[in-house]
Protein backbone atom coordinates (compact mmCIF):
# COMPACT_ATOMS: atom_id res chain seq x y z
CA UNK A 1 0.00 0.00 0.00
CA UNK A 2 1.34 4.13 -0.75
CA UNK A 3 -0.38 6.72 -0.09
CA UNK A 4 -3.77 7.10 0.31
CA UNK A 5 -6.12 7.58 -2.62
CA UNK A 6 -7.25 11.05 -1.18
CA UNK A 7 -3.97 12.11 -0.81
CA UNK A 8 -3.87 11.95 -4.36
CA UNK A 9 -6.91 13.21 -5.11
CA UNK A 10 -5.83 16.53 -3.09
CA UNK A 11 -2.25 16.82 -4.45
CA UNK A 12 -4.23 16.90 -8.17
CA UNK A 13 -7.04 19.29 -6.66
CA UNK A 14 -3.33 21.95 -5.41
CA UNK A 15 -2.36 21.08 -8.82
CA UNK A 16 -5.61 22.23 -11.27
CA UNK A 17 -5.72 24.93 -8.58
CA UNK A 18 -2.57 26.24 -9.60
CA UNK A 19 -2.50 25.66 -13.32
CA UNK A 20 -5.73 27.70 -13.08
CA UNK A 21 -5.00 30.49 -11.03
CA UNK A 22 -1.84 31.01 -13.53
CA UNK A 23 -3.49 30.74 -16.42
CA UNK A 24 -5.75 33.41 -15.29
CA UNK A 25 -3.71 35.62 -14.45
CA UNK A 26 -1.74 35.38 -18.18
CA UNK A 27 -5.53 36.16 -18.99
CA UNK A 28 -5.38 39.21 -16.87
CA UNK A 29 -1.98 40.54 -18.14
CA UNK A 30 -3.03 40.02 -21.34
CA UNK A 31 -5.90 42.22 -21.47
CA UNK A 32 -3.80 44.89 -19.77
CA UNK A 33 -1.29 44.73 -22.45
CA UNK A 34 -4.31 44.32 -25.70
CA UNK A 35 -5.51 47.73 -23.90
CA UNK A 36 -1.99 49.74 -24.15
CA UNK A 37 -1.27 48.26 -27.37
CA UNK A 38 -4.39 46.43 -29.29
CA UNK A 39 -1.86 45.95 -32.42
CA UNK A 40 -0.70 42.78 -30.02
CA UNK A 41 -4.19 40.98 -31.36
CA UNK A 42 -3.10 41.41 -34.87
CA UNK A 43 -0.04 39.42 -34.20
CA UNK A 44 -1.40 36.75 -32.21
CA UNK A 45 -4.21 36.23 -35.21
CA UNK A 46 -0.82 35.81 -37.65
CA UNK A 47 0.80 33.28 -35.05
CA UNK A 48 -2.54 31.29 -34.83
CA UNK A 49 -2.99 31.40 -38.57
CA UNK A 50 0.49 29.94 -38.96
CA UNK A 51 -0.37 26.88 -36.71
CA UNK A 52 -3.11 26.21 -38.64
CA UNK A 53 -1.35 26.20 -41.95
CA UNK A 54 1.40 23.84 -40.34
CA UNK A 55 -1.64 21.40 -39.42
CA UNK A 56 -2.85 21.73 -43.03
CA UNK A 57 0.07 21.17 -44.77
CA UNK A 58 0.90 17.82 -42.79
CA UNK A 59 -2.87 16.51 -43.78
CA UNK A 60 -1.62 16.76 -47.27
CA UNK A 61 0.68 14.38 -46.55
CA UNK A 62 3.38 15.89 -49.25
CA UNK A 63 6.74 16.80 -48.85
CA UNK A 64 6.40 20.10 -47.01
CA UNK A 65 9.82 20.34 -45.09
CA UNK A 66 10.75 23.70 -46.74
CA UNK A 67 6.66 24.74 -46.12
CA UNK A 68 7.17 23.96 -42.88
CA UNK A 69 10.07 25.55 -41.96
CA UNK A 70 8.89 28.51 -43.36
CA UNK A 71 5.98 28.84 -41.28
CA UNK A 72 8.00 28.28 -38.44
CA UNK A 73 10.26 31.22 -39.18
CA UNK A 74 7.66 33.29 -39.55
CA UNK A 75 6.24 31.88 -36.53
CA UNK A 76 9.64 33.23 -34.67
CA UNK A 77 9.03 36.67 -36.19
CA UNK A 78 5.70 37.20 -35.30
CA UNK A 79 6.77 36.30 -31.29
CA UNK A 80 9.47 38.74 -31.98
CA UNK A 81 7.72 41.24 -33.07
CA UNK A 82 5.22 40.66 -29.94
CA UNK A 83 7.93 41.13 -27.92
CA UNK A 84 9.27 44.21 -28.92
CA UNK A 85 6.02 45.96 -28.65
CA UNK A 86 5.56 44.73 -25.07
CA UNK A 87 8.61 46.35 -24.03
CA UNK A 88 7.74 49.37 -26.08
CA UNK A 89 4.85 50.00 -23.39
CA UNK A 90 6.83 49.12 -20.31
CA UNK A 91 5.96 45.18 -20.36
CA UNK A 92 8.55 42.58 -19.39
CA UNK A 93 9.30 40.28 -23.09
CA UNK A 94 7.64 37.12 -20.84
CA UNK A 95 4.69 39.30 -19.83
CA UNK A 96 2.26 37.29 -21.68
CA UNK A 97 3.28 34.04 -20.64
CA UNK A 98 1.91 31.96 -18.28
CA UNK A 99 3.66 31.80 -15.13
CA UNK A 100 3.42 28.19 -13.50
CA UNK A 101 4.51 26.81 -10.15
CA UNK A 102 6.42 24.71 -12.19
CA UNK A 103 7.70 24.85 -15.37
CA UNK A 104 8.68 21.65 -15.76
CA UNK A 105 4.95 20.02 -16.31
CA UNK A 106 3.46 23.40 -16.31
CA UNK A 107 1.56 22.28 -13.06
CA UNK A 108 0.01 19.25 -14.71
CA UNK A 109 2.27 16.54 -12.57
CA UNK A 110 3.45 14.84 -14.95
CA UNK A 111 6.76 15.23 -17.04
CA UNK A 112 7.35 13.13 -20.09
CA UNK A 113 4.93 10.58 -19.06
CA UNK A 114 6.29 10.51 -15.27
CA UNK A 115 5.35 12.29 -12.05
CA UNK A 116 6.95 15.17 -11.96
CA UNK A 117 9.36 16.01 -9.08
CA UNK A 118 6.73 19.06 -7.74
CA UNK A 119 4.36 16.13 -8.03
CA UNK A 120 6.12 13.95 -5.49
CA UNK A 121 6.95 16.73 -3.03
CA UNK A 122 3.24 17.96 -3.15
CA UNK A 123 2.11 14.19 -2.33
CA UNK A 124 4.42 14.01 0.87
CA UNK A 125 3.55 17.55 1.82
CA UNK A 126 -0.31 16.91 1.75
CA UNK A 127 -0.06 13.05 3.66
CA UNK A 128 2.48 15.48 6.08
CA UNK A 129 -0.65 17.47 6.28
CA UNK A 130 -3.28 15.20 6.91
CA UNK A 131 -0.40 13.75 9.89
CA UNK A 132 -0.15 17.05 11.17
CA UNK A 133 -3.41 18.29 12.34
CA UNK A 134 -3.31 15.66 15.76
CA UNK A 135 0.67 16.17 15.80
CA UNK A 136 3.56 18.73 15.47
CA UNK A 137 5.17 16.62 12.88
CA UNK A 138 6.87 19.37 10.94
CA UNK A 139 9.05 20.46 14.52
CA UNK A 140 9.89 16.29 14.77
CA UNK A 141 12.57 15.47 12.90
CA UNK A 142 15.38 13.73 13.48
CA UNK A 143 17.46 16.71 13.07
CA UNK A 144 15.73 18.55 15.63
CA UNK A 145 16.51 15.70 18.59
CA UNK A 146 18.97 16.22 20.93
CA UNK A 147 20.74 13.65 22.35
CA UNK A 148 23.19 16.22 24.30
CA UNK A 149 19.64 17.27 26.51
CA UNK A 150 19.89 13.47 28.26
CA UNK A 151 21.71 13.35 31.55
CA UNK A 152 25.19 12.07 31.57
CA UNK A 153 24.78 9.92 34.69
CA UNK A 154 24.38 5.79 34.59
CA UNK A 155 20.30 4.48 34.50
CA UNK A 156 19.19 2.85 37.72
CA UNK A 157 16.58 0.75 35.16
CA UNK A 158 19.38 -0.40 32.47
CA UNK A 159 22.68 0.11 34.34
CA UNK A 160 24.14 1.80 31.56
CA UNK A 161 24.67 5.78 31.08
CA UNK A 162 21.42 7.49 29.83
CA UNK A 163 23.00 9.78 27.42
CA UNK A 164 24.99 6.60 25.45
CA UNK A 165 21.61 4.96 25.92
CA UNK A 166 19.18 7.26 24.25
CA UNK A 167 21.85 7.80 21.42
CA UNK A 168 21.41 4.56 20.65
CA UNK A 169 18.13 4.96 20.82
CA UNK A 170 18.40 7.69 18.39
CA UNK A 171 20.37 5.89 15.92
CA UNK A 172 18.20 2.71 16.17
CA UNK A 173 14.95 4.72 15.24
CA UNK A 174 16.31 6.33 12.30
CA UNK A 175 17.99 3.28 10.92
CA UNK A 176 14.08 1.84 11.48
CA UNK A 177 12.69 4.80 9.24
CA UNK A 178 15.16 5.03 6.65
CA UNK A 179 15.03 1.08 6.35
CA UNK A 180 10.59 0.79 6.86
CA UNK A 181 8.81 -1.34 4.81
CA UNK A 182 5.35 -2.87 5.82
CA UNK A 183 6.99 -5.48 6.47
CA UNK A 184 9.03 -4.07 9.56
CA UNK A 185 8.47 -5.00 13.42
CA UNK A 186 6.66 -2.75 15.34
CA UNK A 187 7.55 -0.89 18.15
CA UNK A 188 6.75 -0.35 21.62
CA UNK A 189 8.59 2.45 23.35
CA UNK A 190 8.27 3.26 27.10
CA UNK A 191 9.35 5.36 29.79
CA UNK A 192 8.27 8.39 31.46
CA UNK A 193 6.79 11.55 30.23
CA UNK A 194 9.20 13.95 28.46
CA UNK A 195 11.82 11.86 27.23
CA UNK A 196 11.42 11.92 23.33
CA UNK A 197 8.67 9.07 22.92
CA UNK A 198 6.52 11.36 20.64
CA UNK A 199 9.26 13.13 19.05
CA UNK A 200 11.00 10.44 17.74
CA UNK A 201 7.92 8.65 16.67
CA UNK A 202 6.98 11.41 14.88
CA UNK A 203 10.52 11.77 13.51
CA UNK A 204 10.25 8.07 12.00
CA UNK A 205 6.96 8.91 11.11
CA UNK A 206 8.14 11.98 8.54
CA UNK A 207 10.48 9.64 7.13
CA UNK A 208 8.42 7.23 6.13
CA UNK A 209 6.18 9.29 4.59
CA UNK A 210 8.90 11.02 2.50
CA UNK A 211 9.88 7.36 1.15
CA UNK A 212 6.41 6.75 -0.26
CA UNK A 213 4.47 5.36 2.79
CA UNK A 214 0.85 5.99 4.24
CA UNK A 215 1.19 6.86 8.09
CA UNK A 216 -1.74 7.48 10.53
CA UNK A 217 -0.79 8.44 14.39
CA UNK A 218 -3.30 9.93 17.10
CA UNK A 219 -3.47 9.77 20.44
CA UNK A 220 -4.76 6.48 22.01
CA UNK A 221 -8.08 8.55 23.08
CA UNK A 222 -8.26 10.07 19.97
CA UNK A 223 -8.52 7.11 17.62
CA UNK A 224 -11.01 5.64 20.47
CA UNK A 225 -12.95 8.40 20.56
CA UNK A 226 -13.22 8.57 16.74
CA UNK A 227 -13.77 4.66 16.33
CA UNK A 228 -16.35 5.05 19.29
CA UNK A 229 -18.38 7.51 17.42
CA UNK A 230 -17.59 6.02 13.88
CA UNK A 231 -19.23 2.82 15.55
CA UNK A 232 -22.44 4.85 16.82
CA UNK A 233 -22.55 6.60 13.65
CA UNK A 234 -21.94 9.72 15.20
CA UNK A 235 -19.09 10.63 12.86
CA UNK A 236 -19.70 11.70 9.41
CA UNK A 237 -18.79 8.96 6.51
CA UNK A 238 -16.10 11.11 4.84
CA UNK A 239 -14.25 11.30 8.61
CA UNK A 240 -14.03 7.16 9.11
CA UNK A 241 -10.64 6.32 10.06
CA UNK A 242 -11.08 2.38 10.66
CA UNK A 243 -10.05 1.71 7.41
CA UNK A 244 -6.73 3.76 7.72
CA UNK A 245 -5.77 2.73 11.00
CA UNK A 246 -6.25 -1.02 10.37
CA UNK A 247 -4.48 -0.46 6.75
CA UNK A 248 -2.23 2.08 6.84
CA UNK A 249 1.69 1.45 5.72
CA UNK A 250 2.58 2.42 9.36
CA UNK A 251 0.23 3.30 12.72
CA UNK A 252 1.43 5.17 15.25
CA UNK A 253 -0.31 5.14 18.76
CA UNK A 254 0.03 7.50 21.31
CA UNK A 255 -0.11 7.77 24.76
CA UNK A 256 -1.15 4.21 25.38
CA UNK A 257 -2.80 4.38 28.74
CA UNK A 258 -3.94 7.80 29.07
CA UNK A 259 -7.62 6.07 27.48
CA UNK A 260 -10.36 5.90 29.48
CA UNK A 261 -10.91 2.19 30.28
CA UNK A 262 -14.11 0.88 28.82
CA UNK A 263 -14.80 -2.42 27.15
CA UNK A 264 -15.14 -0.44 23.71
CA UNK A 265 -11.83 0.69 24.00
CA UNK A 266 -10.21 -3.01 25.22
CA UNK A 267 -12.00 -4.57 22.81
CA UNK A 268 -10.43 -1.81 20.16
CA UNK A 269 -7.76 -1.45 21.65
CA UNK A 270 -7.24 -5.55 20.80
CA UNK A 271 -9.07 -5.76 17.32
CA UNK A 272 -6.60 -3.03 16.00
CA UNK A 273 -3.35 -4.80 16.87
CA UNK A 274 -4.27 -8.21 16.26
CA UNK A 275 -5.60 -7.50 13.23
CA UNK A 276 -2.55 -5.25 12.08
CA UNK A 277 -0.19 -8.43 13.18
CA UNK A 278 -2.09 -11.06 11.15
CA UNK A 279 -1.78 -8.54 8.27
CA UNK A 280 1.77 -8.25 8.83
CA UNK A 281 2.02 -4.52 9.59
CA UNK A 282 3.74 -2.64 12.15
CA UNK A 283 2.26 -0.43 14.56
CA UNK A 284 4.79 1.93 16.82
CA UNK A 285 3.31 2.52 20.27
CA UNK A 286 4.59 4.85 22.32
CA UNK A 287 3.50 4.47 26.25
CA UNK A 288 4.17 6.27 29.70
CA UNK A 289 3.82 2.85 31.48
CA UNK A 290 6.52 0.01 32.31
CA UNK A 291 6.18 -3.30 30.32
CA UNK A 292 5.11 -4.63 34.19
CA UNK A 293 2.03 -1.82 34.26
CA UNK A 294 0.82 -2.35 30.81
CA UNK A 295 0.95 -6.10 31.79
CA UNK A 296 -1.49 -4.67 35.19
CA UNK A 297 -3.69 -2.44 33.40
CA UNK A 298 -4.32 -4.75 30.22
CA UNK A 299 -5.71 -8.53 30.21
CA UNK A 300 -3.25 -10.59 29.34
CA UNK A 301 -4.12 -11.41 25.59
CA UNK A 302 -3.55 -7.11 24.68
CA UNK A 303 -0.93 -6.88 26.39
CA UNK A 304 0.47 -10.25 24.37
CA UNK A 305 -0.17 -8.25 21.19
CA UNK A 306 0.89 -4.96 22.72
CA UNK A 307 4.03 -6.17 24.18
CA UNK A 308 4.73 -9.37 22.18
CA UNK A 309 4.89 -8.54 18.58
CA UNK A 310 7.22 -5.34 18.74
CA UNK A 311 10.96 -4.42 19.71
CA UNK A 312 10.45 -2.71 22.82
CA UNK A 313 12.70 0.74 22.74
CA UNK A 314 13.44 1.96 26.81
CA UNK A 315 13.53 5.46 27.09
CA UNK A 316 15.56 7.18 30.30
CA UNK A 317 16.48 10.37 31.42
CA UNK A 318 14.94 13.52 32.80
CA UNK A 319 11.83 15.76 31.04
CA UNK A 320 13.69 17.09 28.32
CA UNK A 321 10.72 19.36 27.99
CA UNK A 322 11.61 21.28 31.42
CA UNK A 323 15.00 22.23 29.79
CA UNK A 324 13.56 24.37 27.03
Amino acid sequence: MSYKKSVYIKAKEILAQRKAAAEREAEMRHSAAVVLCPEILNIEREMASHGADVVKAVGMGADVTEYIRNLSEANLKAQAKRKELLKSVGFPEDYLDVKYTCEMCKDTGYNNEFYCQCYRKLIRDVARENLGVNSPVKKCTFDSFRVDRYPDVIDGVIGINQREHMKSVYQYCMDYAENFTPDSQGLFMYGKTGLGKTHLSLAIANEVINRGYDVYYGSVQTIMDKLEAEHFGRLPREDSIKDDVLECDLLIIDDLGTEFTTQFTNAELYNIINSRILSSLPTVISTNLSIEEVAERYSQRVASRIIGASMSVYFCGKDIRQME
